[in-house]
Order: C-alpha cells, then sequence, then structure tokens
C-alpha cells in the first residue's frame, strides 16, 4: 500500500511538471519504477498506459483554457504515434546506451538556445504566429515518438524545446499542444507493448497508481502553465532541459562522472538557472510597467 501513495505521488508531481512545463512525467515516472527493480520495457508499458488517461486529461485542459494549436497536434502527434509504436516494439532489441547520450548532446544544445533566448531577448516575435510546417513536424514526432517508446519518456524533452526554439508559437501553446498531442503517442506505444509484452512485467495497480495522481494534477498545471510570462516560462523550461540532459551526461559511460564532480556541475547549474530565471522575472516586470506607462499616456 506504502508503495502505491508513493507512485500516485510521484504521478502527481510528475504531471504538475509535465502539464506546467511540457516535459518529465514518463522520465520521472520510467526512473522510479526503474529504482523498484522494474525492466525498461515493463516501466515504458507502465507509464504509457497511465499516459492514456493523464494526457487525455491534461489536453482537455489545456483546450480549456485556449494553449493548444490543433495544427500542431494533428501534424506532430500522428507521426509521433507512428514512431511511438515502432519504438515500443523494438524495445527489448534495441540498445539504447549510445542513442541516449548523443540525444542528450542536442538536446542539452536546443535547452541553452531556449534559455538564453528566453532569458536575454525574451518570446522571439519576428517569427511568432507563423506556421509549422510539415517537413519540420513529420520527422520531429517520428523521432520524439520512438524516443519516447524506447526511452520511458523523451516526447516532451524533445518536441518542447524544438517548437520552442523555432519561435513560432508562444510557450504555453507550445507546452498544451505538445501535451494534447501525447495522447496519441501513449495510446500507440501502449498497444504496441500490448502487442509486443502481453501482460508481462506489467503491475496494473502501479498504472492505476500513476493515472490517479496525474488525472488530479493535470487541470492544475494547465491552469498555472496560462499564467505564467511567457518570458519566465521559456527561462524556467530551458533550465529543465538543461538540468535533465547534463545529468544524464554525467551518468553516461561517456562521462561517467564521480559523485563530487556531479555535485559540483549540479550547483553550478542550479545557481545559473536561478539567475536566469531572477532576470527574467525582472525584465518581465519592467516590461509590464512600461506598457502599463504607455497605455496611461495614450489614454
Amino acid at each position: 500500500m506504502r508503495t502505491l501513495v508513493l507512485l500516485a505521488l510521484a504521478g502527481l508531481g510528475a504531471q504538475l511538471v509535465d502539464g506546467s512545463l511540457g516535459m518529465a512525467y514518463g522520465v520521472t515516472s520510467a526512473t522510479l519504477l526503474l529504482a523498484l527493480g522494474t525492466n525498461p520495457a515493463a516501466a515504458s508499458a507502465t507509464v504509457h498506459l497511465a499516459e492514456i488517461g493523464t494526457t487525455l486529461m491534461s489536453g482537455a485542459s489545456h483546450w480549456r483554457f485556449g494553449n493548444v494549436d490543433w495544427k500542431v497536434v494533428t501534424r506532430i502527434g500522428v507521426p509521433g504515434a507512428v514512431g511511438s509504436f515502432l519504438g515500443a516494439t523494438v524495445l527489448s532489441r534495441l540498445s539504447t546506451e549510445v542513442a541516449e547520450p548523443a540525444m542528450s548532446l542536442i538536446l542539452l544544445g536546443l535547452g541553452l538556445y531556449v534559455m538564453s533566448r528566453f532569458t536575454f531577448r525574451g518570446l522571439p516575435r519576428d517569427r511568432l504566429g507563423k506556421p509549422l510546417r510539415r517537413r519540420f513536424l513529420t520527422p520531429l514526432g517520428l523521432v520524439a515518438g520512438f524516443l519516447d517508446a524506447t526511452g520511458g519518456g523523451g516526447w516532451g524533452p524533445v518536441g518542447t524545446p524544438a517548437l520552442l526554439a523555432s519561435g513560432r508559437l508562444e510557450p504555453r501553446k507550445v507546452i498544451g499542444s505538445v501535451d494534447t498531442s501525447e495522447f496519441l503517442v501513449a495510446l500507440a506505444a501502449s498497444l504496441g507493448f500490448l502487442l509486443s509484452l502481453s501482460s508481462q512485467g506489467l503491475r496494473w495497480p502501479w498504472v492505476v497508481a500513476f493515472l490517479l495522481g496525474g488525472l488530479v494534477a493535470a487541470p492544475v498545471a494547465a491552469w498555472l502553465v496560462r499564467l505564467l510570462p511567457p518570458r519566465v516560462l521559456g527561462s524556467a523550461v530551458g533550465g529543465v532541459i538543461i538540468v535533465t540532459n547534463v545529468r544524464t551526461l554525467l551518468r553516461s559511460d561517456w562521462v561517467a562522472a564521480p559523485g563530487p564532480v556531479s555535485a559540483l556541475v549540479y550547483v553550478v547549474l542550479y545557481a545559473v538557472w536561478a539567475a536566469a530565471l531572477a532576470y527574467s522575472i525582472r525584465a518581465h516586470l519592467r516590461e509590464r510597467a512600461a506598457a502599463e506607462e504607455r497605455e496611461l499616456v495614450a489614454a
């Protein structure tokens, strides 16, 4: 019973972060399951089965608060579903030991770009509102969906920074659209796992625990992301991307950093992230004060 309560709380926390920042549900949940001794395929299957319900609730909540661009949802979600089904069916034969750190390097670069761009320049206005093309969204969905199924998480960490970096969609709609399209990814991945694994290694009470925790958090997260200023939200998302992927690299065979070194790196990262958030908040307050002053002058 204690394990189920812990899993439900983990699902609640993971969905709150995922629905607010567009990533982390799968990575957080899969990491916990692996720590409990679950094999990778069963861990990913458990997470994706729970995500069918949590992403449906999250998508409905984001739609209710106006955070969804439906063209982006369909253009990235359908190829994402194809990629996740393929990833689920080949997970038992695929080694991600090399692919994971390589992808983390790419994502780290995107994270650095997103955090620096939003921290120092705010929301890019020159491309905002321009359409996102299928030739960009289709391969992005395929890759993100495949990595999501094989790694237990990856849809948000790949999709969110790529869409943010494009500068064509404001952050809350990036997060809402990524979360909503993830329903298709979770559904396809779950189907692939059930066909290849049947119910081997799956613990349905764990699925239900993750699901219940996520359902509670989804509406709160969708409401929260609507209130956060785009500049601050971009800096926050960029920090999550950086910390997550540096953690992956430090633990990979490529680096295999000792504990003290990792601890020092984390201290520096969190300090830089806090400074970036503080800078973004101050800049947002200055911009808001200037806008209010202009409105008073115009009146």
